[in-house]
């Protein structure tokens, strides 16, 4: 950001807090969350918002009447509908307390070409510089199916690494992480703070929920992007009141706070290690996994056992070690068509129209240490 570095808050809504059960946009809701974006702008920070809700919207300008596919293509269009009564309401609720929403509809791509990237942050930089508040959401409307963020949740993480903001906060329609899941566990309580996201952690979180493409398990993705970016994040209730503010003041069972990680990843392995899908699965030998965990080298085929899945070069895999475990992901450079040919062998036996490193530092995260 241009001048004195101004603390910033990447605040999410997913569809269930900004939108009714008829899926029409809840106002009272955005207008008390835009009340409590004015008190934090008025105590020096700025706030970014990533607002779900515009194809419930959209289903419901259209009519309850009419029949819902879940078609993406339908959905897509169902999206163009919904995002300006979205925006309206966003632009509304701000502008009772003098504030400007600006829309920014992202893709994907914004994230993985650097000069895209800059370009995306030069804008909400100067966003940020002329007072507006920036309203972002996943370019739905156009965005092709293959390549896309899958929820808002992971959308807000990159962001909020894009800005660098100083925390992101997950609103949802429950008071953050819980024990267990409330509707078959009555004494399941909140977990106020979590220091490290591991595998029990995720296998807790459970499934996606039934409204919207997010869930618990998305926010503890988003979550992890965050943390490794050095960015402290929050999962809290929507609708409590003061919300926000009293995040940023710190009192304690607000939600769940999820601290940062001190080590951070840049923007494009964040992409590779927690936004891009998975098309297969590499298994490396002790050998391999020293080098890349101790030794931070590139992955070559003398160190793989096997491989399973269907990838072509550049598809996301990941990286596992003997045991099963997760060590790392990153972008193939030969297709799984041809894998016979350089499982196990050395760089110098390999044709001569393969990669010698099957997968290069460059495009991979170690996740295993």
């Amino acid at each position: 950001m241009s001048g004195t570095r101004v603390p910033v808050l990447v605040v999410k809504l997913g569809t269930t807090s900004v939108t009714s059960d008829g899926g029409r946009v809840d106002e009272t809701v955005i207008a008390s969350i835009c009340e409590q974006i004015a008190s934090l702008r008025a105590g020096g920070r700025r706030v970014v918002v990533v607002s779900s809700g515009a194809i419930a919207a959209g289903w419901a300008a259209l009519g309850d009447g009419r029949a819902r596919s879940g078609d993406p293509a339908v959905l897509q269009a169902v999206s163009a509908v919904g995002q300006p009564r979205v925006i309206a309401a966003w632009a509304a609720g701000l502008g009772i307390h003098g504030l400007a929403a600006g829309q920014v509809l992202l893709a994907p791509l914004d994230f993985v070409h650097r000069q895209q990237y800059l370009h995306a942050r030069q804008t909400l930089a100067h966003l940020l510089d002329l007072g507006v508040v920036p309203v972002i959401n996943e370019n739905d409307a156009v965005a092709d199916d293959e390549i896309r963020f899958g929820d808002n949740d992971r959308l807000a993480a990159l962001v909020a690494h894009l800005v660098g903001a100083e925390r992101m906060i997950l609103l949802t329609d429950t008071a953050g992480l819980l024990t267990a899941d409330p509707r078959r566990v009555a004494e399941a309580s909140l977990i106020e703070e979590v220091v490290e996201i591991d595998h029990q952690l995720e296998l807790r979180a459970g499934g996606p929920g039934s409204v919207g493409s997010g869930g618990m398990a998305s926010k503890l993705a988003a979550a992890k992007i965050a943390t490794w970016s050095g960015i402290e994040t929050v999962i809290a209730e929507a609708g409590r009141p003061g919300v926000l503010t009293r995040v940023v003041a710190g009192e304690p069972g607000v939600g769940t706070v999820f601290r940062a990680r001190p080590r951070t990843l840049p923007a494009r392995k964040l992409w590779i290690a927690f936004a891009l899908g998975s098309s297969g699965t590499v298994v490396i030998d002790d050998g391999a996994r020293r080098a890349l965990v101790e030794g931070g080298r590139s992955l070559l085929a003398a160190g793989v056992v096997s491989v399973a899945g269907r990838f072509e070069p550049d598809d996301a895999v990941e990286v596992h070690d003997a045991a099963g475990v997760l060590v790392a992901k990153g972008l193939v450079r030969c297709p799984s068509s041809r894998a016979a040919e350089w499982v196990g062998r050395r760089s110098d036996e390999l044709p001569d129209d393969l990669a010698r490193e099957l997968i290069h530092r460059d495009d991979m995260v170690v996740l295993g240490e």
